[in-house]
């Protein structure tokens, strides 16, 4: 259907063109095109034209050749002449904005679209373009809410736009721009793909294990599998989150996200031999920011199999990498009701309150570790 729409449109310049000269072969220049010898089509128009010709239409022939028979600089050649002799068409300008970002000039691409928005306000295909040349994700996201304002449903700019909503924490936004789009296409697999993780920042649960269950049908993704493995566990049905996250240990695609809800997981089924195994997994797969966090879950596995020893190395252990609130106030605890050393549970407590706890959030833990200081000494 589109290469029938482009040769109308050339059998209209030809038209064009021969009124002007009868010198012109449309039947060859039709077999040039039919063919995609676009070099040769070019060619056969310059040897027709003067190279100083100021005639537009045929400029834009030669131009339109050349460009898709890759030859650039000659291409961006005629559409500057044409820019001059014609300043401000859009098409003209949409043509040197696709040669320069094919030749990695993005600041001339980038000019060339910012003059299409300027002449056009309502332009979607500008703004579109102008979005993958915004030096920041604030730009690129004012760009992108534009042209999703001038078309809801085109799925690319969908998409586009909820990553950028998503990436500056904007999850709200980023859902209702793919509802938006999965709603006049429902069968748009990415859009949907591209919903879960957003839906699971949302605790929209239920709304990721019901897509992501009709996606599965369709190909075992792993990102869909990732993100149906938190819904599940978030929905405290931890065996179906173990065995999703198994898959992934399966295909060799674990991470430490995924072993850390294994590990959590293990811990809620109350299999705590697993859990040790899986919170050990998650330390070793990558030392990052969280690891205080997963030495954390792993004391706290040991905790439950009444391993106090163990915890207590792990929970130390996790303080190698970072102070950790969490870690002085569970080692105060497990100082003061299990192991049964006042002076050792007294000094974590006094850790937790010097490292700064949120007075909100932790006022129990707070108020907890303020009585029980005076008691222990």
């Amino acid at each position: 259907m589109r290469k029938g729409i482009c040769l109308c449109i050339i059998l209209l310049g030809f038209n064009s063109l021969t009124a002007q000269s009868a010198k012109i072969d449309t039947e060859k220049l039709l077999e040039y095109y039919e063919t995609q010898r676009y070099a040769d089509a070019a060619k056969y128009l310059q040897s027709i034209y003067p190279g100083d010709t100021e005639d537009i239409k045929a400029l834009a022939q030669i131009a339109y050749c050349n460009m898709m028979a890759g030859k650039l600089p000659e291409a961006e050649k005629n559409y500057l002449k044409i820019n001059t002799i014609q300043p401000n068409n859009l098409p003209t300008l949409f043509s040197l904005a696709s040669i320069n970002s094919r030749r990695g000039n993005a600041a001339n691409a980038k000019t060339y679209l910012q003059q299409i928005v300027q002449l056009d306000s309502l332009n979607f295909n500008a703004y579109k373009q102008l979005a993958t040349y915004a030096d920041t994700p604030e730009i690129k996201l004012s760009y992108l809410k534009k042209a999703n304002s001038l078309n809801t449903t085109d799925p690319d700019v969908a998409y586009d736009l909820s990553l950028t909503y998503s990436g500056l924490k904007q999850y709200q936004p980023a859902y209702d721009v793919l509802k938006t789009a999965i709603a006049y296409d429902p069968e748009n697999f990415t859009l949907q793909q591209a919903l879960l993780p957003v839906a699971n920042q949302l605790a929209k649960y239920p709304e990721v294990i019901e897509i992501g269950e009709k996606l599965l049908k369709n190909h075992a993704d792993v990102n869909v599998i990732n993100d149906m493995g938190q819904a599940y566990f978030y929905v405290k049905d931890y065996q179906k989150c173990v065995g999703l996250y198994k898959m992934l240990e399966g295909m060799g695609v674990q991470n430490e996200g995924t072993l850390y809800f294994m590990a959590l997981s293990y811990r809620e089924l109350k299999d705590y031999n697993n859990a040790a195994i899986y919170a050990q997994k998650t330390i070793d797969e990558a030392i990052s920011d969280h690891t205080t966090l997963y030495y954390a879950a792993l004391a706290g596995i040991y905790e439950a199999k009444n391993q106090y020893n163990d915890a207590v190395t792990a929970y130390k252990r996790g303080l190698t990498f970072g102070n950790s609130n969490i870690i002085y106030y569970r080692l105060g605890l497990l100082y003061d009701l299990n192991l049964k050393q006042p002076k050792n549970a007294a000094t974590y407590y006094q850790m937790y309150l010097k490292n700064h706890p949120d007075q909100e959030k932790e006022k129990e833990q707070i108020a907890y570790a303020k009585g029980r200081i005076p008691v222990l000494k």
